[in-house]
């Protein structure tokens, strides 16, 4: 079969949400990494967002399950489930067959985790299986020509990881990655309200509140949030005034360590590109990118230009449609030149 011919499929399996994208078609899914499983009959009663608006409010014997933290999966089972579900939902598991898949997964994601992430795949029927970095594919779809010997610093904060990488001539030159990113600033927004205001509140209302006031620099309208929870002395319900400078404080917090983590970047950035990075700044993408007053924050900390991704949510998956012409000549270079008899299905190659 020519490559041509096989359909080329891009995941984005992030810890908040998973994003599939179909060659020839676009995107196909875009909804929240959540399962709700039925703990008698141990079968799938809801994925996405049918899931998540179930989040908080089940009984016991509805169980909750996200097969994908901290950008990589935990739960092998559930992965399948959630991908056979995906495309059998859009009647679209025969597309798998003989299809070329690219995995976007976190920076420092082990070989194991590799391997687990390919093992999907295959099962599900690929034929090859390509595993590219998450930070790499959203500076694609930022718009970044990465190709140039150019340093170009991406910020990727994502649901369950944020990614940093300087990327030259095409590929990373040097990357950290850190678990700090949604789903822990929604944590950290609990335990600030718990302790200040002895309220416990719920995944979802942390959420609201940080996309509803979270900031990292003043801006006009700030104003004040009714929250609703369980007083943690009483256990009534229980209602919270909480301002947006409350958040932001926060959420700096939080940042703070994302921001000694691209300190150590730079001081380890060879001496070459660190006047690229002056003159070209940080490009910021993930769902974080959305957070207000982001290209403020970072640009009075490093004094360089920021800039945020035109589509910060489907960043990688856009990257990973350009990404699709590069594949294609190294699929016809390493399988159809003169090593394509010892190429197997399933084979850890160069490409992979």
């Amino acid at each position: 079969m020519k490559f041509e011919d096989r359909t080329f499929i891009a995941l984005d399996l992030g810890t908040s949400n998973i994003l599939a994208f179909v060659g020839r078609q676009g995107i196909v899914y875009n909804e929240p990494s959540i399962m709700a499983y039925d703990n008698i009959t141990n079968s799938l009663t809801a994925l996405g967002h049918e899931a998540y608006d179930m989040l908080g409010k089940t009984h016991e014997n509805i169980r909750m399950v996200v097969p994908i933290r901290d950008g990589v999966i935990t739960d092998l089972e559930a992965a399948k489930d959630l991908l056979k579900h995906v495309f059998s939902k859009l009647k679209m598991l025969n597309d798998w067959k003989n299809s070329i898949i690219l995995l976007a997964c976190p920076s420092e994601v082990t070989e194991l985790e590799r391997d687990a992430l390919k093992q999907v795949a295959y099962d599900m029927g690929a034929e090859i299986v390509i595993v590219e970095e998450e930070v790499k594919m959203a500076a694609l779809g930022a718009g970044l020509n990465i190709d140039v010997p150019k340093g170009n610093v991406v910020i990727d904060i994502g649901g369950g990881t944020t990614d940093i990488a300087i990327i030259s001539a095409g590929d990373i030159v040097i990357s950290r990655s850190v678990k700090v990113a949604g789903n822990a600033f929604d944590e950290e927004i609990k335990k600030y309200i718990r302790s200040e205001y002895n309220v416990t509140i719920g995944e979802r209302t942390a959420e609201n509140i940080k996309m509803e006031l979270g900031s990292l620099a003043k801006y006009k309208g700030e104003r004040t949030m009714s929250v609703f929870g369980r007083d943690i002395v009483s256990g009534l319900p229980k209602e919270a005034i909480i301002s947006s400078e409350e958040i932001r404080n926060v959420l700096v917090n939080s940042f703070s360590r994302i921001t000694d983590l691209l300190i150590e970047l730079m001081e380890n950035t060879p001496p070459e590109l660190a006047g690229d990075i002056i003159s070209n700044g940080f490009m910021i993408c993930g769902g974080g990118a959305k957070i207000r007053g982001i290209k403020e924050y970072f640009n009075g900390i490093f004094s360089v230009p920021c800039k945020i991704s035109p589509n910060p949510l489907a960043g990688v998956v856009e990257g990973a449609k350009l990404f699709q012409k590069t594949i294609n000549k190294r699929i016809e270079n390493d399988y159809y030149g003169k090593n394509a008899k010892d190429v197997k299905k399933g084979s850890q190659s160069n490409l992979i």
